[in-house]
């Protein structure tokens, strides 16, 4: 009898490439958006607070939150594979998302201001996902798939409900101290809510047996094929949606499910950007996850291994870099009005530069960082969660 494949520990440079693609998309928009806010790369005006122009506005936060359930699901199976039981697996993961959970806070209160204490951003949801994903791992597949529907589904009401539109001033959240809003923010009216943004991680998690098959089961590869062709259906299935709804014979309210907008997640928007992060991933998987990589691949490799690697440092450590400076500058020369530079301390094109810069250092510093093995926040989650 032939001996069953065993899971690979190796890294996968598709996972690799793509998240350090989000995390520098994310770096380009925080900067130009934060330091030069409604100002196109020419100076000019915007128009609209959810629309397409030259940044890539909208896309990072799913693929990363895509990528956190593809790579927790190739996690586990290696652990699994080490021979750790399912009772350890669950206490480092939910040890992973309180560790997550609880940087979330302290990242809104120190970075912003404590009134944005329970905004609730990226990584207190990632946080979140992680504990779900722990629930979804016991799950077959397609009831976690179904599930994802219904949440779908559910989300446009619940907002309608809750009066969504009420709770954003200016186009931030803005919610009182309160149990009821603290509640609906994080479930449903928040930057990054638990619904729907928790199809992302999920449908990772799903996917990844599609995409890593070998990795995870021992299964032959089939590069990812039918993830790739899911995705790009869900691509056509979010235009299709915003094709469909300048034809209805009524308009519908901005809380509803046939509008491209990031803040709400609409139906679309999660729709076409889930289905992006999927194809992404598949196509990245044929294209350079191979015995023989490309030139280009290798050449990018070691870089884009480092940016993933580092890639919760360097969230936690661009916005320090651009942010901080607004409120310093704001209370030295504005008269201490912390705000009075924010959106406006520079033109878009002088601000995407420094986004760049800033992508340039921090590529060399977090090489030594690697090379000297200084402590991070992500051996900092190992030495506490694993």
């Amino acid at each position: 009898m032939s001996a069953r494949p065993t899971p690979s520990t190796d890294r996968q440079l598709s996972l690799d490439l793509l998240r350090a693609i989000a995390i520098a998309m994310m770096v380009v928009v925080h900067f130009v958006e934060n330091l030069s806010g409604s100002h196109g790369i020419d100076g000019g005006p915007m128009i609209g607070a959810n629309r397409v122009w030259w940044l890539p506005t909208g896309f990072a936060a799913p693929i990363f939150t895509f990528l956190s359930g593809v790579n927790y699901r190739l996690w586990a199976a290696r652990q699994a594979h080490g021979g750790r039981d399912d009772e350890a697996i669950s206490k480092t993961t939910i040890r992973r998302g309180l560790f997550l959970f609880g940087l979330g806070f302290a990242f809104n209160i120190f970075v912003w201001m404590p009134a944005d204490t329970f905004n609730w951003d990226i990584l207190t949801f990632t946080g979140s996902g992680l504990l779900a994903l722990d629930v979804v791992r016991r799950m077959p597949p397609g009831v976690a798939l179904a599930a994802c529907g219904l949440v779908l589904l559910a989300s446009p009401l619940l907002r309608e409900r809750a009066d969504y539109n009420a709770y954003w001033t200016e186009g931030y959240f803005d919610p009182d101290l309160t149990l009821s809003d603290v509640m609906l923010g994080y479930l449903v009216t928040g930057f990054f809510p638990l619904l729907p943004w928790i199809v992302y991680p999920v449908v990772g998690y799903v996917a990844a047996g599609e995409l890593f098959p070998t990795e995870i089961r021992g299964k032959p590869a089939d590069h990812g094929r039918r993830a790739g062709l899911a995705g790009l259906l869900l691509v056509v299935a979010s235009l299709a949606i915003l094709t469909v709804e300048p034809l209805l014979p009524i308009r519908l309210g901005r809380n509803g499910s046939f509008f491209w907008t990031m803040f709400p997640a609409s139906t679309p928007y999660v729709l076409g950007t889930l289905g992006t992060a999927l194809a992404a991933t598949a196509l990245l998987r044929w294209a350079v996850d191979r015995k023989q990589q490309p030139a280009w691949a290798q050449a990018v490799a070691p870089w884009a291994s480092l940016f993933s690697r580092y890639s919760l440092s360097l969230y936690l450590l661009h916005h320090v870099v651009h942010v901080w400076p607004l409120w310093w500058a704001g209370l030295a020369t504005g008269g201490g009005d912390t705000m009075v530079y924010w959106q406006r301390a520079m033109p878009a094109w002088q601000s995407f530069g420094l986004a760049l810069i800033f992508l340039a250092v921090a590529a060399v510093t977090f090489r030594s960082i690697h090379a000297r093995r200084i402590p991070t926040v992500e051996s900092l989650m190992r030495w506490l969660c694993d």
